[in-house]
């Protein structure tokens, strides 16, 4: 029974945009440019504060099913994202890593998503890891489809980020309780924390006061 302290590897799910912006009136595309906003936000905090991998919640397998408009507008959006803050987290020692499917990507959005990798990829402060067309189960499909070996080790080989730590916690936001098929193999044994916060409202004392509520639990890992 250890005292986990304060967390190296951290995942969200940046739940709530939609209920953002339909509460203020506004097209949903404002409420995930406003999460947006936040998540650039939280990994300057998450650099700050020692955390060495964090892992957001973009795009999903099964939000391909949301109205067409919706979807267009985050493909356009992200791709404009990529191309104007790459060069500035760069600067700032970011390390990009995008994980899913890239089947069913805009082609000139996968590009983008090399692109930020490649010019990213020897920076050291920090990872943001980005889920994007990303399903867990999907992730464990893939995987086996390729494994032919015999431990856990192995195959997590197999994995889109086999370099991706298991998180030590993962956050969801909006005050929904469920993981929705996020990270299922990573984790396994991540404590988790939900916060009442919509997305774009989770403040940098929201993301401290996720952190602490981590600090006061011991992490037995099925031990005594």
């Amino acid at each position: 029974m250890t005292d986990p302290g304060r967390p190296r590897y951290v995942a969200i799910i940046t739940d709530g945009n939609g209920r953002w912006a339909q509460g203020r009136g506004l097209p949903i595309i404002e409420g995930h440019r406003a999460g947006a906003d936040v998540v650039k936000a939280r990994l300057r905090d998450g650099a700050r504060l020692g955390i060495e991998e964090l892992t957001v919640f973009s795009f999903s397998t099964e939000n391909w099913t949301r109205p067409p408009e919706e979807v267009e507008g985050l493909m356009e959006m992200f791709g404009e994202r990529i191309d104007r803050e790459t060069p500035e987290l760069h600067e700032e020692g970011v390390r990009m890593r995008f994980i899913g499917r890239r089947e069913g990507v805009p082609p000139q959005l996968a590009r983008r998503m090399d692109w930020a990798e490649e010019v990213t990829q020897n920076n050291t402060r920090i990872t943001l890891f980005v889920a994007f067309n990303y399903g867990g189960r999907a992730e464990i499909v893939d995987a086996a489809r390729t494994f032919s070996g015999e431990t856990e080790e192995q195959f997590r080989e197999h994995l889109y980020a086999p370099d991706m730590h298991d998180p030590d916690l993962l956050i969801r936001t909006s005050g929904e309780q469920r993981i929705s098929n996020y990270l299922l193999w990573q984790c396994a044994y991540s404590e988790f924390v939900f916060r009442d916060e919509l997305w774009p409202d989770f403040s940098s004392e929201a993301f401290e006061g996720a952190l602490a509520e981590y600090a006061r639990r011991r992490r037995r890992f099925g031990a005594r």
